[in-house]
């Protein structure tokens, strides 16, 4: 079996380049009416063609999704779940068919975005303008704790920095808070130049993008939190951000009912999902999905490395304490490095050239974890 996951792994990294136009989907989770039906998710080639419904609200009080805010596929369970604002729950999907599981939890302050931490938990903003802390949760669905010390009011962007500080913005504060690693309050990293922050990213540069859903267009701030200017402007209510592997951005349109397409210094480069394409009403939220790497007998989508795009990657404490060696393949699948984790916490990608690589870790058990990265200038 062990053999068969390395052949299985080769064969799907051989026909990553040719394949990929074909085994890639974004997903668009579409607010619709806002706080009123309809709301759905749904399903693209990567090129934007072939809209379909991924998931709808027809069966709402029991299967459905209500004001959906994010999407966070969970590829070694074979489920995505939907934070949805109305209803205050998290629901869990099967990731090929959309059909709905079982509620993954109660938020009772309503859940905005998701996202997986070095940790390994799923980190979980909140609407509320009182219950507004971030949650942290196991993949099982288990809550875990309260993270942050603070709440941050109508909370609906995170990311992380290199260091593993967690920032997080709130839409009608117009601001964006900073958090030590576990979770203390270190004030406002940005206090001004934002109407309406929703998405906020960290580019390899170590610079934060804003979207500001408000002013309609894209803020870029320093690793300080000094504003540096307009990424993008133009758009119509942005909300929801994923990055393809060539370094673009997609970009949800909001107020146009389309996703467009950047290049990663912010120049328009098309729309790559037309306005209203298969029904679309109100894009929040932008995800790809590899269907390729959607393979059971590997755990995919376990972070192993942050960020996923640059030329420096740190190691997950899960990576950390789960696992001795990493290998990366190129697209290609040759084998271009090996990596003894408990000898470095950072790993250097200086001597490969830009592109996609996998890295491939093994545990005692025989289970395989991989992790798309991108290799970048940029």
């Amino acid at each position: 079996m062990k053999k068969l996951r390395y052949i299985f792994l080769g064969i799907c990294i051989l026909f990553t380049l040719g394949l990929y136009a074909q085994q890639t989907y974004i997903y668009v989770s579409d607010a619709g009416g806002f706080n009123v039906q309809p709301w759905q998710i749904m399903r693209y080639n990567v090129d934007g063609s072939n809209p379909q419904v991924f998931i709808d609200n027809t069966f709402f009080v029991s299967e459905g999704v209500g004001w959906p805010q994010d999407i966070l596929f969970l590829e070694d369970q074979e489920v995505v779940l939907i934070s949805c604002l109305v209803g205050g729950r998290i629901t869990k999907h099967n990731a090929n068919t959309g059909a709905y599981i079982e509620d993954f939890a109660t938020v009772e302050g309503g859940p905005t975005r998701m996202k997986i931490g070095a940790d390994d938990l799923i980190y979980v903003l909140q609407w509320s303008n009182s219950l507004n802390k971030v949650l942290r949760y196991e993949q099982d669905g288990t809550f875990v704790d309260e993270f942050t010390s603070v709440g941050v009011v109508q909370s609906i962007g995170l990311d992380w920095d290199s260091a593993g500080n967690l920032y997080v913005s709130s839409y009608n504060g117009g601001t964006v808070r900073m958090f030590d690693t576990f979770g203390n309050d270190m004030g406002l990293f940005i206090d001004s130049e934002l109407a309406g922050p929703t998405n906020i990213w960290f580019n390899p540069a170590g610079e934060m993008l804003v979207l500001d859903w408000t002013a309609g267009d894209i803020e870029r701030f320093d690793a300080t939190g000094t504003y540096l200017g307009t990424f993008a402007g133009g758009l119509s209510q942005p909300e929801g951000i994923d990055v393809l592997p060539n370094g673009n951005l997609l970009i949800g349109n909001g107020g146009n009912a389309q996703v467009d397409q950047f290049l990663p210094n912010g120049t328009f480069v098309e729309t790559t999902i037309s306005s209203g394409s298969g029904g679309l009403i109100q894009p929040n939220a932008v995800v790809l999905r590899d269907a390729i790497l959607s393979v059971p007998d590997s755990e995919l989508n376990r972070v192993l490395v942050t960020p996923t795009q640059g030329r420096e990657f740190k190691f997950s404490a899960t990576a950390l304490n789960h696992y001795e060696f990493v290998t990366i393949y190129n697209v290609l699948g040759v084998k271009v490095e090996q990596i003894r984790i408990n000898e470095q916490n950072v790993w250097q990608a200086q001597s490969l050239s830009e592109g996609i690589y996998f890295m491939v870790a093994q545990g005692k058990s025989g289970n395989t974890v991989t992790q798309k990265i991108l290799v970048s200038n940029q």
